[in-house]
């Protein structure tokens, strides 16, 4: 990927991570994150290292969650760090509450424009229970 990254270059992997997301693909969200990413998803959480934390976390999120809906509403592109301001939404399996996340996240790209270090601030509401039949 050329230095520094395009605004471009920001928007198509923040398209990738979205398909990923919304397919709630574990291997399509792992590729997209060096062997030794660092991965922390929320300032509380405690930080994820390497390839198998991160395929761990988003296997937990796949079978945690149904019908995920994710937006990146804005992307920004400094030199190398992707900044994007992004939504989702989706319902929990086991309990149905339909969540409702707003975020930030700041992603450093290596020169083969993987995920070295992400890091997020995430606020979530419940705003519901989903029923069966009812979309997203």
């Amino acid at each position: 990927m050329p230095d520094p990254l395009t605004p471009g270059d920001g928007q198509d992997l923040l398209a990738r991570f979205k398909e990923a997301r919304e397919r709630r693909d574990p291997d399509a969200m792992v590729e997209l994150f060096t062997s030794s990413a660092e991965v922390r998803h929320d300032p509380f959480a405690t930080e994820l290292h390497g390839a198998l934390d991160v395929r761990a976390y988003w296997n937990a999120a796949a079978a945690e969650q149904a019908a995920v809906e994710f937006d990146a509403e804005r992307v920004w592109v400094v030199g190398r760090p992707v900044l994007a301001s992004w939504h989702e939404a989706f319902p929990r399996r086991v309990t149905a509450e339909r969540i409702r996340v707003r975020g930030f996240s700041v992603l450093e790209l290596d020169r083969d424009g993987l995920i070295e270090r992400m890091r997020s601030w995430p606020v979530d509401r419940v705003v519901g229970t989903h029923t069966e039949g009812q979309d997203g």
